[in-house]
């Protein structure tokens, strides 16, 4: 009796052991088609945004070889476009290779100790001239050693690419950077400007990759689609979670938070 009812047991063992395994190879069929499915979309949003810059430099190039009696001062104009465009092309491919690395490279990043003031400060002052010649102002209340262990490179990222975004597309932007609050694990930072903010159905999509609210606006300043995804994974890298709101008084608003010590 004891002997038959071990085996009943057995048998049942076996049984729950081959639907799991049933069930888990269901499940890393379908984990593996949706990450095929991933890989497939971003080859094809790639191969769709260098299209276009690829297409205008050899549009320019070739308008030169094939009118050689074109005036000097026409010859400079299409040198500039293609000018202008080799900097987009250099831009996107840069931003591709930087999502690469967050996604499968993190350890390509190198942490050290900090101080997210001197950082602060060298993105208002990088985007000084911009700003001044598109009237934005910049403001910002970080404090002197406000000590980090991060990344210089994708902490610079975080607050340089939403500060750009707010040059290019807020008109005389008024954009402010400030330290809300912080504890002895995290820093919580908004950065605010006093434009128009962005449709509420677009709020849920401005972190994902080539997405743009306006598509030929962000063209036309020379955006890659991948500067807000790229400030997504700096902050997941530092320990963090990021959103964005429309403030009621007008303007976007980017809520967010970092470790102070890699976790």
């Amino acid at each position: 009796m004891l002997h038959n009812t071990m085996n009943i047991w057995i048998i049942i063992g076996i049984g729950i052991i081959a639907i799991v395994g049933i069930f888990y190879a269901f499940y890393k069929q379908k984990i593996n088609k949706a990450r095929e499915q991933q890989r497939l979309t971003l080859t094809q949003n790639i191969s769709h945004e260098l299209k276009t810059p690829v297409a205008s430099i050899r549009g320019a190039l070739e308008t030169i070889l094939m009118h050689p009696d074109m005036t000097e001062e026409q010859r400079r104009q299409f040198i500039e476009r293609a000018y202008q465009q080799s900097g987009r092309l250099a831009n996107l491919v840069e931003d591709i290779s930087t999502i690469n690395k967050l996604d499968t490279q993190t350890d390509f990043y190198t942490r050290l100790q900090l101080d997210l003031y001197t950082v602060v400060e060298n993105v208002v002052q990088d985007l000084s001239l911009r700003a001044s010649q598109a009237g934005a102002t910049i403001t910002h209340n970080i404090p002197k050693h406000l000590i980090i262990s991060g990344n210089y490179t994708l902490l610079y990222s975080i607050f340089h690419n939403i500060v750009d975004n707010a040059i290019n597309y807020v008109e005389k932007a008024e954009i402010s950077i400030q330290l809300t609050s912080q504890d002895p694990s995290n820093l919580y930072f908004s950065i605010t400007d006093n434009g128009q903010g962005v449709p509420n159905e677009a709020l849920a999509h401005i972190f994902e990759r080539f997405y743009r609210v306006d598509k030929g606006r962000s063209r036309k300043a020379g955006g890659t689609g991948l500067g807000l995804s790229i400030v997504k994974h700096a902050v997941i890298f530092h320990g963090g979670k990021i959103t964005a709101i429309n403030r009621p008084e007008g303007g976007l608003e980017f809520q967010f938070s970092l470790a102070r010590r890699a976790k």
